[in-house]
């Protein structure tokens, strides 16, 4: 594992206030739960479990983050199989052996995701589910954005900025899209997900 990388997530999640923390999480843990049903379940990116409590039950909860101190939090609500990994160097795990595999916020961070999304194809059972959510950052607002000399995205630690459609090409490589749904701009994400889903979740099927 990556010292520096390790270094810099637990800090800019310290400095970020993000421990403790889940974007949209209520939205996000009853969409991913629905999603997931039951079984195996694997949760990249977990951080602190705050998102994981919501489909803990009747799960075996697997939490994967690069930030330990986040990670001794997810024991304190019951995941008690946790990893201190950098997906950069592939999943620590035998072929398919989990019925869902969830990656929350996280494809945006990593350099090339053809690479994590083949891991995660390797390590689910057939027909199981990838489930996971992105921010798609070239949305009608960002645009406008641009055009006003602004940054396209301020966090330093997105290496991917994926709008809908290359979203949905990306994952399409793998996996076969079953639903997205838009988790901030969904007054007008019914009209066009290209244009206004700021943040969209998903669900596949690994068939």
């Amino acid at each position: 594992m990556s010292k520096l990388l390790k270094e810099y997530y637990t800090k800019h999640h310290n400095e970020g206030k993000r421990i403790g923390q889940a974007f949209s999480e209520k939205l996000r843990g009853e969409l991913f739960a629905k999603w997931i049903g039951v079984g195996v379940v694997l949760d990249i990116g977990c951080r602190d479990c705050k998102l994981t409590k919501h489909f803990a039950n009747n799960n075996i909860l697997v939490g994967l983050d690069i930030d330990y101190d986040a990670l001794v939090y997810c024991k304190k609500i019951g995941v008690s199989h946790i990893i201190n990994a950098d997906i950069s160097y592939g999943l620590p795990f035998n072929d398919h052996i989990f019925d869902a595999v969830i990656c929350g916020e996280v494809l945006e961070h990593v350099v090339i995701p053809d690479i994590i999304l083949s891991e995660i194809k390797r390590v689910l059972k057939k027909g199981g589910k990838f489930v996971g959510s992105v921010p798609t950052v070239y949305h009608l607002q960002n645009r406008l954005r641009v055009l006003r000399g602004k940054r396209l995205d301020n966090d330093p630690t997105h290496t991917q900025h994926f709008s809908y459609n290359y979203l949905l090409e990306t994952l399409s490589k793998f996996f076969n899209v079953r639903e997205t749904v838009a988790i901030e701009g969904q007054k007008w994400a019914k009209y066009s997900m290209r244009l206004f889903a700021r943040h969209v979740a998903f669900v596949c099927s690994n068939e």
